[in-house]
């Protein structure tokens, strides 16, 4: 985990220099093992919006995404794009960047799904499919934006890549290598099993987050209710507070997986109402056992779930109190 990974790059072109981008790009700059004329050009909808990379020294210009000439000019010969914007925007950036693309460019991602976004990158790259390599580093922290970038964000933290059968190797060798030189373990799998195990592990945690603090806003005595919150609604709704935006875009996104987890939880749900109106204090403690003890060995194993990591963009809190990172990769 601590060891150093040799990776060389000279030009490295990040659409959406926030903490997801902008971690990237000073683990390659910062860390050790890193070579090569390492370049970093930042793209934003404004110039203005990507000009306090450039003020950090996270990147070394800033290009707005309607300037066809600085636009070209960025993309020429640029080892690797990153896509760093939220997945709703993964086309059009997809659209606008085709006819600059080298040939030898490798284009990847950072969105939390990933089968909406392979579509959406077959749908304009067409035969150069192969040179879109997918990926979801799962990192995040408290703070959002280019400022609360960090250079170790990505260090022992999980990065999932979802191959294309269009991808060469060396590509996929690429890529990895990149994200192992932030520190970060790689591993990989399908897009649709990425999102069925995000579903599980934090769609659906989000969604029932939200859920609860809205039946709560619903009720007559909300302000009571609230007043006498405590640790367990703190805990409980922590991921209540990230954005509103992002996590709109990927339940819509992830709209086919999540919609089976929700069931699947519903149907917990319905047992535990059953025993509960039946008085089955046993059929209660069976559940709430079991899961103790799953949730107690995930604990003891760091907290980590093989390769899915933790839920999208939550921080790796070291107490429950700790703040929810509510920013999408966002410009």
């Amino acid at each position: 985990m601590g060891s150093v990974v040799a990776f060389s790059f000279d030009k490295l072109v990040i659409f959406g220099v926030g903490l997801i981008g902008g971690s990237l790009a000073r683990a390659l700059r910062e860390r050790p093992g890193v070579t090569g004329a390492r370049e970093v050009i930042g793209v934003a909808r404004s110039a203005n919006s990507a000009a306090r990379a450039v003020e950090l020294g996270v990147t070394d210009a800033a290009v707005a995404l309607d300037d066809d000439k600085a636009l070209a000019a960025a993309l020429a010969g640029a080892d690797i794009v990153l896509l760093a914007a939220p997945v709703a925007q993964t086309r059009p950036l997809m659209e606008r960047i085709a006819p600059f693309l080298d040939a030898a460019t490798i284009v990847t991602d950072a969105g939390s799904t990933k089968s909406d976004v392979v579509a959406a990158a077959r749908a304009v790259l067409a035969e150069r499919i192969g040179q879109f390599v997918p990926g979801h580093p799962i990192a995040g922290r408290e703070s959002s934006g280019v400022d609360a970038a960090l250079a170790d964000l990505y260090v022992g933290r999980n990065v999932v890549l979802c191959p294309l059968p269009e991808n060469v190797p060396q590509s996929v060798a690429r890529i990895e290598a990149m994200w192992r030189a932030t520190g970060a373990v790689v591993g990989s799998m399908s897009a649709a099993q990425h999102d069925r195990v995000l579903a599980s592990v934090s769609h659906l945690p989000h969604v029932l987050s939200y859920a609860l603090v809205e039946q709560i806003l619903g009720s007559p005595d909300a302000e009571l209710k609230f007043s006498f919150a405590a640790g367990g609604f703190r805990d409980f709704t922590r991921i209540a507070a990230s954005s509103p935006e992002m996590w709109r875009d990927i339940c819509l996104a992830n709209r086919e997986a999540l919609l089976d987890e929700l069931d699947a939880y519903t149907a917990v749900l319905a047992r535990l109402r059953a025993a509960i109106d039946a008085g089955d204090g046993a059929a209660l403690e069976a559940v709430f056992a079991r899961s103790r003890v799953a949730r107690t060995a995930w604990q003891e194993r760091g907290g980590k779930l093989a390769a899915a990591g933790e839920a999208a963009h939550e921080p790796a809190a070291a107490t429950p109190e700790a703040p929810p990172e509510d920013g999408a990769p966002a410009e």
